[in-house]
């Protein structure tokens, strides 16, 4: 009798288990969740997705309720033709549904012509014989004098200029009582840049009238070394000199109304009349747009005396020949003749001028006009060279005996 062991469970204790090392390079194996409640699974990116139904074509009906626009015939663009074998789905996105080729189409089944789109022609191609003509006057239009045409036939003009010729203020002065709203015209506000005519009324308000009364007109010595207008070349402007300390205090015949120096005196002071920086004498400075107007205007006839004192340089300053006493008595009469008319400057002639001998080293020039450099430029020309100038009169003011670097009020009694 053979008898049959049934095989035992070997157990082993945990000291007795000899754990094997962890391969690094093993799949890691997925961590065994404990048993819970069933979750969804969820569908793996691997997984083989349900097949989609094809994309209907463009015009293809769509499902809707009974009754949707849907369900209805459509006529246009996609809709299902009559003949046409291939249903509304299969067709293009785009374009005209296909149709026979060349070799078999009918040409006694062309389409009608499309109508003509008035939006398709291009602008201003509108036919006009629609509009009927018509005989009504048209309204009459008001005068707008910001837009009307300066110089017209009327002989209008702008309003500052017409307000300088009047003698009333400079046109910058003019621009700023309009925008202020200090000029009437015709008993109306005027309008910036706004053309008068000749017979308009142009009033100033007594704003203005004050305005212009607390403005200075300041007489200079000009020494030199000193520019007229702006510093240039690292030379300072001449107005720079005027101030407390350099107002002469000696002329007792022009007090100028015992008026007193203020620093709003020395704002906007333009020079009258430049000179050059190596000249000295009479200098204009001004805050009155009039005065400006006066000597350096277009129009401006005021004469400038200078005193010349000069050498006979034939041949240049630097060249053979140059006379420096009695100078009067070496130089020719005819170039007397053309320093007093004759001579042109930048391809322009001179006016008349005034010239006469005041000893033998020393002229005397009169001017009504002022270029740049011009007495220098006159004298180069007739073989002079200019060693001095120095200006002693603007019109019927003069430098007396003010001292150079000092300064005075014009008087209230004065005028050029």
């Amino acid at each position: 009798m053979t008898t049959e062991k049934k095989p035992g469970t070997l157990k082993l204790t945990p000291a007795a288990v000899k754990k094997k090392p962890a391969d690094p390079f093993a799949p890691r194996r997925a961590p065994v969740r404990p048993p819970g409640p069933a979750r969804a699974k969820s569908v793996s990116a691997s997984a083989p997705k349900p097949p989609r139904e094809p994309t209907k074509g463009f015009g293809a009906q769509r499902p809707g309720a009974e009754g949707d626009r849907n369900d209805r015939p459509r006529s246009g663009f996609g809709a299902d033709r009559p003949g046409s074998e291939r249903p509304a789905s299969d067709r293009p996105r785009s374009g005209p549904p296909a149709g026979p080729r060349d070799n078999e189409r009918n040409w006694s089944d062309r389409p009608a012509p499309r109508r003509p789109d008035p939006r398709d022609a291009p602008y201003g191609s509108t036919d006009r014989s629609q509009r009927t003509p018509t005989n009504a006057p048209r309204p009459p239009q008001s005068h707008r004098p910001d837009l009307a045409r300066v110089g017209n036939v009327r002989g209008e003009i702008r309003l500052n200029k017409r307000m300088a010729d009047l003698g009333l203020c400079s046109r910058r002065e003019a621009d700023e009582w309009i925008a202020r709203g200090w000029v009437l015209v015709n008993g109306e506000p005027a309008i910036m840049g706004m053309p008068v005519a000749p017979d308009a009324q142009v009033e100033v308000l007594p704003q203005a009238r004050h305005q212009q009364a607390g403005q200075v007109t300041i007489l200079l010595h000009k020494p030199m070394g000193y520019v007229s207008g702006q510093p240039e070349d690292g030379h300072e402007a001449a107005a720079t000199l005027i101030g407390a300390p350099s107002q002469w205090r000696g002329d007792a015949r022009h007090p100028a109304d015992a008026r007193r120096f203020a620093p709003e005196h020395t704002r906007g002071l333009a020079p009258c009349g430049r000179l050059d920086i190596d000249s000295v004498g009479l200098l204009v400075l001004t805050q009155d747009g009039r005065i400006a107007r006066q000597l350096i205007g277009e129009s401006s006839g005021i004469e400038k005396e200078y005193l010349v004192r000069v050498q006979w340089a034939p041949n240049g300053p630097h060249g053979a020949g140059v006379v420096t006493q009695d100078v009067q008595a070496v130089f020719p009469a005819d170039k007397l003749a053309l320093l007093r008319h004759g001579l042109s400057l930048d391809e322009q002639p001179l006016k008349p001028a005034q010239v006469d001998w005041m000893n033998p080293e020393q002229l005397r020039f009169v001017l009504v006009e002022g270029k740049k450099r011009q007495i220098r430029r006159m004298c180069e020309q007739v073989g002079l060279h200019v060693v001095g100038l120095k200006r002693i009169r603007i019109g019927k003011v003069v430098l007396g005996n003010l001292p150079v670097g000092q300064w005075r009020y014009l008087g209230a009694g004065e005028g050029f």
